[in-house]
Formats: C-alpha cells, structure tokens, sequence
C-alpha cells in the first residue's frame, strides 16, 4: 500500500532543519533522525507546495502544486507557476491486471510519466461466478416433475425461437416507436409464449432456443461488458434478474405440459456474457430432478442440437455474421454434420431477418420481439419485430412455421 501524503508541518520542519543546517541534506537529516533520501524526497514535495521560498513562501492552491517560481535579485518571488496536482495513487482493481503500461523516461532512465491499460479479469470473473453459482445450486429448490399425460409426434420437434430480448431495456415510444420497460417485457414474454405453446404442433420435443441479450445488462452498471457504453436502463440489476428468472421458469414450464421433452439453449452474447453463464448453470441444479429437462452447459459459443436427420446450429452472432457462421458451425460440431442429412443454423444480434442458403445449410438470422433501443432508432436501424416457432420433422427436416408479432399476442 502507498504511504500517505506527509503534513504541510512536516515538511515544514523539514525545510526549517535544512536551512538551520546551512542547506545541508545530511545536517537536516542528522537533526531529524532520517536518512538523507527522505529528506530529498520531503523538499521536493515541500518546494511543490510552495514551501520552499526562505523557508516559507507562498503556498499552492487547493489542489494545486507549484510547478516554477521566478524570483528577483534578492530572492523574493516575482512570478509563480502553478499546475492541478496528481490524483490519488492508482492501485489496480482486483477484478483487472496489466494490460499495457508505456513509459516516458529522462536521459538517466527516470520514470517521467507512465501510462496503464488496465484490462477486466475475464478469467477472474467467471471463476468467481462459477463458485458463486456452486454455492447457489446446493441450496435452489429443485423443480418437481411435471406429471403431465402427453402424446406428441415423435418425429417432430418445435423451436421456440428468442434472441436479443432485452429485460431491463427502457424504450420511450415518442423516440422509439414503442415503449419497452421491465413490465412491458414480462408481459409480452408470458403472452407470447402462451401463444406459441398453444398453436404449435404436438411435437414430442421442445427447444428453447434463446440465442442471447437476454439481459440488456449485465452488471450493477447498465454498461456494455466489453466497451463500457452506457444504455438506458430500467430498473435494478436484481429485479431484472428476478423477473428473467421468473419468466423462464414459466416458459419451461408451459412447455413440459406440451413436451414430453424440453432441451435449453441460452447463447453466449455480447450484452450478457456472464449472466448467460449463471442461467445455464442455475437452471440445471433448478431441473435436476426433472429428467424431461435438459440444458445446453457448454461454456462455448457455438451450440448444436441432433433430430434424427436434422442437425440444428445456434449461435448470437456476435462473433460471426450469418454468411461466415456455417463453416464454424460445420468445424465445432463435425461429426454431428457429418451423419445427418438437413442443417439449419440461427442468429439474431441484429435484431432482423435475413436468410442465407450456402453450400453447406440454411442459416437464418432473426428478429427481435423487444422495441428498438435509443441507440438503434437513432442510428436508423428499423426492423419488424416477431418470434418463431419453427418445426423440423426427423427425417424431412423443415416442415412448418409459426411467426408470432407483440400486436398478434398482447392481451
């Protein structure tokens, strides 16, 4: 830890002993029982505070310090210069380390000035939310089995398709085109899912692919995790998290009455990286009981799912746009491509559609149900807002759509 800064009086008593002493470093420092560095060091912060003019002189002004005295024949100052002083020590967080430091030396090698990057601890981080998350499961009440009589296809399953949501997002319509707040989201989600659920085919199998930014935030502070740029919020960290928590338990809830089966899927993503890392892990102990449910737990960003003949490809698209994805998609899960006969690949980040056919599959980007933020109405980026249920057969891969608007589900 850095010493604190010494007194005005104990500098200047340290001025007064060295002119006592005929200016002598080493009579100064004999007379106060120092050693004849901390003397050194005492003057020099002495002379920039000003107390070094004939042991006295003009002091500098709060939060200044002197920086160049001028002075006339018989020592008396004629002019002083004075500049904003340094601020505190700096002490790396311990949340970051050094990234960069650049420094500017003297002739002799002296450290002039310096300058640090400091970088966040990504590594730090998800440890700690790892042993966070571990100390939670032990105690999360496990979700009873939903003893539900269901007879679906067994060769279809349903993808219940939500990308870039925004819980905590706060939209003003005036600016927007839509109002979008914390109550607003929770309504839409629990109207459009029972919906969905209730006009999707009776398939025997669930996904619920949420493809990130189900969070607006993820931290304390309404910022962008990776470049700090502040958003328009509403509400509390906490409470948006409660409600998310809150809205998919009622998702995978509607969806086993439906489902014999219900696989999650919650994508890595740019506004919520470690919130997606604490759902998939906190919703895992939450359905351990419940063999119906499964959950995606890779920690990667690049997700698949087998159906028979069909293999199903997920990713934010943070990363990768939806024409350079495929071949990832292809690389990361090889052996699933391999065997099946009909790709499909989903993305959202860009809160629109657009579908691309390469040589390799179908990859589709998707819209958004959330209202658009601020930073996109002003930028110009205007597109429809919905959410799909697509259905894929085992053997046939695509076989149907469902597309579901706020007006076509909002009670």
């Amino acid at each position: 830890m850095p010493a604190n800064p010494l007194s005005d009086e104990t500098l200047r008593a340290t001025v007064q002993a060295y002119y006592d002493n005929n200016k002598s470093w080493m009579g100064a420092a004999k007379t106060l029982g120092i050693a004849d560095r901390s003397v050194g060091d005492r003057l020099k912060q002495a002379a920039k505070r000003g107390l070094m003019l004939n042991g006295g002189g003009p002091e500098a002004m709060p939060g200044f310090e002197v920086t160049k005295v001028a002075t006339d024949g018989e020592g008396n100052p004629t002019h002083i210069t004075q500049q904003q002083e340094p601020g505190a020590v700096f002490e790396m967080p311990k949340t970051h380390f050094l990234g960069k430091m650049t420094v500017n030396r003297d002739a002799s090698g002296r450290i002039i000035q310096d300058w640090i990057r400091a970088e966040v601890d990504v590594q730090q981080r998800e440890a700690a939310i790892q042993a966070v998350v571990a100390g939670f499961c032990s105690e999360l009440p496990r979700a009873e089995p939903v003893n539900t009589h269901i007879v679906g296809n067994a060769d279809l399953v349903n993808q219940y398709t939500i990308t870039d949501y925004h819980f905590g997002l706060l939209s003003w319509r005036p600016e927007t085109g839509a109002d979008w707040d914390l109550k607003i989201a929770e309504k839409l989600w629990m109207d459009w899912f029972a919906a969905a659920v209730r006009l999707a085919p009776d398939a025997h199998t669930a996904i619920l692919a949420q493809l990130g930014d189900l969070l607006h935030f993820d931290s304390l502070s309404a910022v962008t995790p990776t470049s700090g740029h502040v958003l328009d919020a509403d509400s509390r960290f906490a409470k948006v998290v409660r409600v998310v928590i809150r809205c998919m338990r009622y998702a995978v809830r509607l969806l086993l009455e439906k489902h014999e089966n219900v696989h999650l899927i919650m994508a890595d993503a740019n506004h919520d990286p470690a919130s997606e890392i604490w759902l998939r892990e906190m919703f895992a102990a939450h359905y351990e009981d419940e063999p119906r449910v499964s959950i995606d737990l890779s920690p990667g960003t690049y997700y698949a799912f087998e159906w028979g003949l069909v293999s199903l490809f997920y990713h934010h698209g943070h990363k990768k746009k939806i024409k350079q994805v495929d071949d990832v998609f292809v690389a990361t899960h090889r052996e699933l491509y391999g065997k099946t006969r009909f790709s499909y690949g989903h993305t959202g980040h860009l809160h629109s559609d657009e579908l691309f056919s390469s040589n390799l599959m179908k990859v589709e980007r998707h819209e958004t149900l959330a209202a658009a933020s601020s930073y996109e109405a002003n930028g110009g980026w205007r597109s429809g807002r919905s959410s799909k249920v697509i259905t894929y057969h085992k053997n046939y891969g695509e076989v149907g759509r469902i597309t579901l608007t706020p007006e076509m589900v909002m009670s």
